[in-house]
């Protein structure tokens, strides 16, 4: 029997947000579920950059493919883990079922991949590496891009850059 488009994205969607839960590492991460030139977009406000680099740009393709300065995928992670840690538990991501997929989408901008996009509302705790100080948050993961294989394109995470930008700060509170 045939794995249908939504379940394929779904599937490859769940096993990639798992991927975490296990401390799989950022290298193996691209590697299995990405792309060749993939994308990574943490929104946010370009004013919190300068305590979250990892924040409001565009990390694109991979360090081993890069011939100019531009920050990669790579980069995203190394930015990250040395910025803040993620603390999940094992229900910080919801059952397979609790992944919203659309199989056929091109998102604007998108000219890569075959299309569809994967939605999931997921919580943690957040660490600042600086100063210890941690918070619980909730967050969203959009997956879009995919190929015929179910690797993602463009990875995009909507966070609360605020929480983070004062925990990594070291004023009173």
């Amino acid at each position: 029997m045939s794995v249908s488009r939504s379940q394929l994205l779904r599937s490859r969607a769940h096993a990639f947000c798992n991927a975490f839960l296990e401390s799989t590492p950022p290298t193996q991460i691209l590697d299995q579920f990405f792309t060749e030139c993939p994308s990574i977009t943490e929104h946010g406000p370009a004013w919190a950059s300068d305590r979250l680099p990892f924040l409001g740009k565009t990390f694109t393709g991979r360090r081993e493919q890069q011939s100019s300065q531009s920050p990669t995928c790579d980069d995203y992670f190394s930015l990250l883990g040395e910025t803040l840690v993620f603390e999940p538990s094992k229900d910080t991501f919801p059952l397979e079922e609790g992944f919203i997929v659309d199989p056929s989408t091109k998102l604007a901008g998108e000219s890569v991949g075959v299309g569809g996009a994967v939605s999931v509302v997921a919580h943690a705790t957040f660490k600042s590496i600086k100063t210890g100080k941690s918070w619980k948050e909730q967050f969203i993961y959009r997956l879009s891009g995919f190929d015929r294989e179910g690797r993602i394109g463009h990875w995009e995470i909507w966070a609360d850059p605020l929480s983070a930008w004062v925990a990594v700060g070291e004023e009173q509170q």
